[in-house]
């Protein structure tokens, strides 16, 4: 009985600590705070925060306990789930009161690392809707996506399967796991059909798949630069905080694309754009303008089908091509949009002739080489940029691009064939905010810039296996550009289509911009080129892009207010509307100037000043100049020596 007051002491002694352990646990309650345990290699840490507060401010709070920078918190002992360092996801949502999280040391800044979690190729939100602010986070549903991606939102998207006749032993009418329909991205179903990235719609349905009712996801472009406005300190480079210092990147191959495959209508399409280079030697880069169709051999893919290829002004030689500034951009838009077409991507060429006799060429590119620039990688980043994909989960109504890039270079068997590319979302990023730039001497390396008095520039990493096997993360400094891109196969049907004229024996029109003999457009092109068809086959004469962008934007003729109704019937390849514009007075006058100029040799006409200045309604007297020795021509003023009989800069006749 001697033990029994040492009993109820420590009795007394436990039931006391018991009742201090459940009144801290009340007054945590009361004030709404969680206590969350961070082990790290120091030991474990008690972080007291708010369920309220974000995950950024969780970051921020171990940050300062811990005194530690470039790091991640886990959930799970083996670092397998990372905690994001969002500023829109919640404590509460993610954690509870005595959860136990995981630091582990990583490369980046502080707590503004990004999560290799979330920053798969874009930040990739996934938030309910009562937490959020709903003119930021929610998906922007007044957005007019584009035609097929309409489509496809509505499209099933399922692989049907047909019954087994060995495996599955149910009526006709049933299903089981050996026949029932797949997701459109299933990945036993895509290895097996070599399908090495998901569509786009596919990667959207994948993500939404399983999602709780009441909670929607949007795509956030990557930031690259300071957030501007932060009155909390003076501004870069005298100062910067977390709230407005963007997150580092690390890289990963993206595995999605917006476009499944590049076709071209028909061989001849990309003949005529090698003409130049067989003629000259010299590179060339030209517009690619087409559609964009659904792609069944794919799920829910998308098809950029090629109807024409635009050739801009630009400077070329054997080794390089520089574009210049093109005045007659808005124009050619304008004849494709009113053609049913747009600007779906570019092509340049990377030949050199390694044995004309037989018709080879060298290979350039390959796996030990490198399969596209950074330059080129640049600016295909950069045109991604000018043409965004219009998507309604995105917060600011545009991702990514479906502008594709094709290369003609030679292959293995050193023949000349087609690469197709898209460079992804995180280069386009890195471009827009000009971060990148290309190296010097190695072509198959980019380079991140690193951080000035007049721009910061946040850290960039990729991950590579070293020789002994192990995945490490390296600074993109330098970058290798395969990071950044995302194969396009690009092909030609078996069976041709032509949107355009056919062309076989006929003489062709020129194509535009290039200045070498026999490419001129001008106006003794245009008429040897109409003059070579009859009256009945105008609509097929006239469907040629290159000759209605002439048209579309000559001066001498007020062609371009009348060429509505030519459109379309071009584009729905009506030959009776195609024949009432041919009566059209604007058109008889075009063939009064042409078949006056068809009179005399060489393109040119003998016809006195008086009949041909009646063909084009003005008088001899006024296409005469004072000077006898020269004379004034009535469409362009230009004045020319008295010999000529057409004039020097217009061709039209005197």
């Amino acid at each position: 009985m001697a033990c029994a007051p040492l009993l109820l002491e420590q009795f007394i002694y436990k039931k006391r600590n018991f009742a201090y352990a459940f009144v801290r646990h009340r007054l945590f309650v009361l004030c709404k705070q969680s206590l969350i345990r961070v082990q790290s290699a120091e030991g474990i840490k008690r972080i007291e925060i708010s369920p309220k507060s974000n995950l950024k401010h969780l970051y921020d709070s171990v940050q300062n306990a811990l005194k530690v920078d470039g790091f991640g918190l886990f959930k799970e002992r083996n670092f397998l789930t990372e905690l994001p360092a969002s500023g829109s996801q919640l404590v509460g949502a993610s954690l509870k009161h005595g959860d136990m999280v995981y630091l582990k040391q990583m490369a980046g800044t502080s707590s503004r690392r990004t999560s290799t979690t979330v920053l798969e190729n874009q930040l990739f939100k996934s938030s309910s809707s009562s937490n959020s602010n709903p003119s930021s986070a929610r998906p922007s549903i007044n957005v007019v996506e584009d035609d097929v991606d309409q489509a496809l939102s509505k499209a099933d998207g399922t692989i049907k399967r047909e019954r087994d006749s060995k495996l599955c032993h149910h009526n006709a009418n049933g299903r089981c796991v050996h026949c029932s329909a797949l997701e459109p991205y299933d990945e036993s179903y895509l290895k097996e059909q070599n399908i090495k990235h998901l569509s786009f719609h596919s990667y959207i349905r994948k993500q939404t798949s399983g999602m709780d009712q009441g909670k929607y996801f949007v795509f956030d472009d990557i930031n690259c630069r300071i957030k501007p406005g932060c009155r909390e300190h003076p501004p870069w480079p005298k100062g910067i905080c977390s709230k407005c210092q963007p997150s580092a990147i690390t890289l990963n191959r993206q595995t999605y694309r917006h476009v499944d495959n590049v076709m071209f209508e028909n061989t001849k399409i990309v003949e005529r754009f090698l003409n130049y280079w067989r003629t000259t030697g010299h590179q060339r880069m030209g517009y690619l303008y087409g559609t964009y169709e659904q792609h069944t051999d794919v799920p829910l893919g998308i098809r950029a089908k090629v109807a024409a290829i635009y050739e801009p002004p630009q400077e070329s030689t054997r080794d390089s091509i520089n574009i210049q500034p093109d005045e007659g951009a808005d124009e050619v838009d304008a004849v494709a949009s009113a053609l049913g077409l747009k600007k779906i991507g570019w092509i340049f060429t990377d030949l050199i002739t390694e044995d004309a006799s037989v018709g080879t060429v060298k290979q350039i590119r390959g796996i030990e080489s490198h399969f596209i620039t950074a330059q080129e990688c640049i600016t295909a980043g950069e045109l991604q940029n000018r043409h965004p994909n219009p998507c309604k989960y995105a917060s600011n109504g545009v991702f990514g691009s479906k502008f594709v890039t094709i290369c003609v270079t030679g292959d293995k068997t050193k023949q000349v064939h087609m690469e197709g590319y898209a460079v992804s979302a995180q280069c386009m990023a890195l471009v827009r905010d000009n971060c990148l730039i290309p190296t010097k001497d190695a072509p198959e390396l980019g380079y991140v810039r690193e951080s000035t008095d007049k721009q910061y520039v946040p850290d960039v990493f990729y991950k590579e296996k070293d020789q002994y096997g192990n995945e490490v993360q390296r600074l993109a400094r330098p970058l290798p550009v395969e990071y950044l891109l995302v194969d396009v196969p690009a092909s030609t049907p078996l069976q041709p289509i032509y949107t355009f004229t056919e062309y076989d024996k006929r003489q062709q029109f020129p194509i535009e911009n290039r200045y070498i003999d026999g490419h001129l457009q001008d106006f003794n092109a245009l008429s040897c080129y109409l003059s070579a068809w009859g009256d009945e086959e105008f609509l097929e004469a006239i469907s040629d892009f290159h000759l209605l962008v002439y048209l579309y934007k000559m001066d001498m003729l007020p062609l371009r207010q009348h060429m509505g109704p030519l459109l379309e019937a071009v584009r729905t390849k009506n030959p009776n509307q195609a024949a009432q514009f041919k009566v059209e007075d604007v058109w008889k006058l075009l063939e009064s100037l042409i078949q006056a100029s068809s009179g005399g040799s060489g393109g040119t006409t003998s016809y006195p000043s008086g009949g041909a200045s009646a063909s084009a309604g003005a008088s001899g007297s006024e296409a005469m100049d004072l000077d006898a020795n020269t004379w004034t021509c009535n469409h362009c003023t230009f004045i020319n020596r008295g010999e000529l009989t057409s004039c020097e800069i217009c061709s039209l006749p005197r």
